[in-house]
């Protein structure tokens, strides 16, 4: 008995002496706003606590001794601070922690395998807040180097010297498309990806893999994220308005989330130089399903409708021009209407089973339907001037001398019915670190169509005969033949294009010598054919695009990775590219072909312990049996002939990191040169001619007042060859358009977000509750994408009156996620 006691006071001596050597540090941990943070890491040496709910800690230190506690959080800022406690006391240490400021993740630096495939992987969260006239994935693109459009009212992009229809884009996995009869970027309305319901996007500007399709220019891989838990997003503008459901339904087996959507683009049309009554309604339903069927098989369900209706009226014009010295204005009175409407019907239904640890098949079959419709009846009677420029006179702005005095009239009534569809086994394979996929897709277009367009000039009394055709000396001298539109396209056409493609792809990633090496080698084939009413002689085409990548991070102690990729890369021709001006399709046009050559380098560094990463990227394409092709607007016409060579060079860069502490913005510049030779005549610039273009996305925010943010998107592109009429030929009309810049401003204040959350009141019903401004256009700046051709019988001159696009528009927004 004696001996435990013994031992109990002996106990009690050391564990006195021990804990006397200790000090307690406790507090409580909140954010700027007062708000209890828990799970923040308090660490100290090798040993550490975290706050409880309530933001309480407890911390024992070594007593009488400098010491250093680090307090981490996911969502805060860390920070680290210094004690000396005295041993035996408590000491209170209750710190504001500061938000991390939300950041534009363009690039996940720590997935080099994206990198290795020249691969921008960007962030989606961000993507809706970055102002634009189109806010959305292509807003994000039109900051990169190498992707171009100078025109806001659309979302279609060039890329590397590529048009609009050399671009793929994917929607998990499901190729999507756009309208064929959509000529202007306001008729365009909503683009097809529903930024709300997106999960992933990772968008190839060239050089891409064999698992990607047939297209020359680039890849935009969608795709829309399987719910976890319920959640509800609600988007509301003056521009439209967008609401998101989502969650899990039957014992979490199945995942679903619905998406509707409304667009109304009055507010930018109206701000354009012509007076009009334009009644747009853009609107779209999407949904993605997922059920688990067992641990191993799953059914995914992808589905859209579209339904865009398009009216407008034109009043009125008045677009003044030319010079200082020479001022000219246009005065135009409209009489007519266009009614144009677009319905589209898109579903996927895709089967994915996990047949082993190491073999993952899936089974797609799809199918797309647009029905679209363009009729209008316009008659333009037009009074081009001189203008008063004589700053004493009465008449100062006033037109005091007609140069011409005209009319134009308009009609079409075109319709096309669109049915594709197909069908898509691909295959993964993985075994050590090899990974092999394959595919196989067979697809059927069914075509519809019927054009009918005409165009009637009257210049001051007398009909304006067709282009190309012998002139007259009128109006002295009588012209006695028939009177003939200006311009005249008939055309019916009924066909079918079935094409059956597949690809095989090697990728593997290993070590050479302390490097990381990625290799990836694939090849691609394509066949297909073309029949239908009054086609003859067509024959079946194939061709096979082989294709490589190679990517090494030396083992350097600069963060570099060098990247170098290859390939054939062939587009067979589509619907659009068989179609020549006339309407007229010519079946046994053959696929472009493209060979590329792209090397980048990624150097990932920091200043003043801010990250910095930059990216550049050289590139090389020999292209042949290319089909030459007239951009209006965004309507493309293809001469459905392979009777020209081309090349595309250039270089990009792009800048990003944290230029302002806690944000990331980037700038970016591209140079582009590419040429056509057509029927051998010699070189000329192609109509996406790009010089030059820079862009900044720039992030900030008052340090005060963390939530109020700022997002400023610049972009600087020189002028392409453009503004000619369609049936002009481009090695008499090499011209530019002016540059196009453009300067979009948005300022929001983020209320309530999973940083700041409310336990009582009306904000306690928000995850997240944002509100803002943007301010499009903010300098005003009259760009103008494609030219009015005024003619003067008289002295045989024709004025290209440039079309503006939208001036200065302030729009408001309100985002809430329940």
């Amino acid at each position: 008995m004696k001996t435990k006691f013994s031992l109990t006071i002996l106990f009690i001596f050391i564990a006195h002496v021990i804990f006397a050597q200790k000090a307690t540090i406790k507090g409580v941990l909140q954010d700027t706003n007062g708000k209890a943070i828990d799970n923040v890491s308090i660490t100290y040496e090798n040993t550490g606590t975290t706050s409880d709910k309530d933001g309480n800690y407890t911390v024992k230190i070594t007593a009488d001794k400098k010491v250093i506690i680090t307090f981490s959080h996911l969502t805060f800022s860390t920070f680290s601070k210094t004690f000396d406690v005295p041993k035996g006391k408590t000491l209170r240490f209750s710190p504001r922690m500061k938000s991390k400021t939300e950041e534009i993740t363009e690039v996940v630096v720590k997935n080099r395998k994206k990198d290795a495939e020249g691969v921008i992987v960007i962030n989606v969260n961000e993507v809706k807040k970055i102002p634009g006239a189109n806010a959305g994935v292509e807003n994000i693109l039109m900051t990169f180097a190498g992707v171009n459009n100078n025109n806001e009212l659309s979302t279609q992009y060039n890329v590397r010297g590529g048009n609009f229809d050399e671009n793929l884009v994917y929607v998990n996995g499901i190729e999507v498309y756009r309208p064929f009869l959509v000529r202007s970027g306001q008729q365009e309305g909503l683009s097809f990806v529903n930024i709300d319901m997106t999960q992933n996007v990772n968008f190839s500007a060239g050089g891409f893999q064999a698992k990607y399709g047939d297209k020359l220019s680039s890849v935009l891989d969608i795709t829309y994220r399987t719910p976890t838990k319920f959640a509800a997003n609600v988007g509301l503008s003056l521009l439209g308005g967008s609401a998101t459901v989502e969650g899990k339904l039957f014992k979490d087996k199945l995942s679903a989330i619905v998406g509707i959507r409304h667009r109304d683009n009055s507010l930018l049309v109206n701000s354009k130089d012509i007076e009009t009554n334009f009644k747009p309604q853009f609107s779209d339903v999407q949904t993605f399903l997922s059920y688990d069927i067992n641990e191993k098989f799953k059914l995914d369900f992808l589905g859209n409708f579209s339904l865009n209706k398009y009216n407008y009226t034109p009043i009125t014009r008045r677009t003044k021009f030319g010079t200082i010295a020479q001022p000219l204005e246009l005065i135009v009175f409209y009489d007519g209407q266009e009614k144009d409407s677009y319905s589209t019907i898109f579903g996927a239904l895709k089967g994915t089973y996990q047949v082993s640890e190491d073999l993952q098949m899936s089974l797609t079959t799809s199918s797309y339907n647009t029905q679209e419709a363009e009729h209008y009846d316009i008659l333009a009677s037009y009074n081009l001037g001189e203008v008063d420029s004589n700053l004493g006179s009465d008449t100062f702005g006033e037109v005091e001398f007609s140069e011409g005095i005209g009319s134009q009239l308009n009609h079409a009534r075109n319709n096309l019915d669109a049915l594709i569809s197909n069908i898509n086994l691909k295959a993964t394979y993985k075994k050590d670190d090899n990974i092999f996929n394959f595919g196989l897709k067979y697809q059927n277009e069914d075509i519809r169509d019927r054009l009918i367009e005409w165009e009637v000039i009257d210049s001051a009394g007398f009909s304006v005969r067709p282009p190309n055709h012998i002139p007259n000396n009128q109006p002295y001298d009588p012209f006695e033949g028939d009177i003939v539109p200006y311009q005249n396209v008939r055309a019916k056409n009924n066909v079918q294009i079935n094409r059956i493609s597949g690809f095989g792809q090697w990728s593997k990633k290993t070590e050479w010598n302390e490097h990381e090496v990625w290799y990836n080698i694939g090849v691609r084939a394509h066949n297909w054919s073309v029949k239908g009413d009054g086609i003859i002689n067509a024959k079946s085409q194939t061709v096979v695009s082989p294709r490589g990548q190679f990517a090494i991070k030396p083992n350097w102690e600069k963060d570099m990775l060098f990247r170098f990729s290859t390939g054939f890369y062939y587009q067979p021709p589509f619907y659009k590219e068989l179609r020549d001006a006339n309407g007229v399709v010519l079946p046994n046009v053959k696929a472009q072909k493209s060979l590329h050559f792209v090397l980048g380098n990624d150097y990932s560094f920091k200043i003043s312990g801010r990250p910095f990463k930059l990216v550049t990227e050289a590139y090389y394409k020999h292209l042949t049996d290319v089909n030459p092709y007239t951009v209006d607007n965004v309507r493309i016409r293809y001469a459905a002939d392979n009777n020209a060579t081309a090349f595309a060079a250039g270089f990009d860069v792009r800048l990003n990191g944290e230029f302002v502490p806690g944000t990331e913005s980037w700038v970016s510049m591209g140079f582009l040169s590419t040429k056509e030779n057509i029927d051998g005549r010699g070189e000329i610039a192609r109509p996406t001619d790009q010089r030059f273009k820079m862009a900044v996305l720039f992030q900030d925010y008052v340090p005060t007042i963390p939530n109020l943010k700022m997002y400023l998107n610049l972009v600087f592109n020189t002028g392409v060859p453009g503004g000619s009429p369609s049936y002009a030929d481009p090695y008499k009309f090499q011209s530019r358009l002016n540059a196009y810049k453009r300067a979009d401003l948005g300022v929001s204040y983020v209320v309530v977000d999973d940083k700041r959350q409310y336990n009582n009141g009306v904000l306690k019903n928000f995850k997240e509750l944002s509100f803002g401004l943007e301010l499009f256009n903010m300098f005003d700046i009259q760009n103008s994408i494609t030219n009015t051709w005024v003619r003067d019988v008289y002295s045989k001159r024709s004025y290209g009156i440039p079309n503006y696009m939208t001036r200065r528009v302030l729009n408001f927004k309100l985002d809430m996620k329940f």
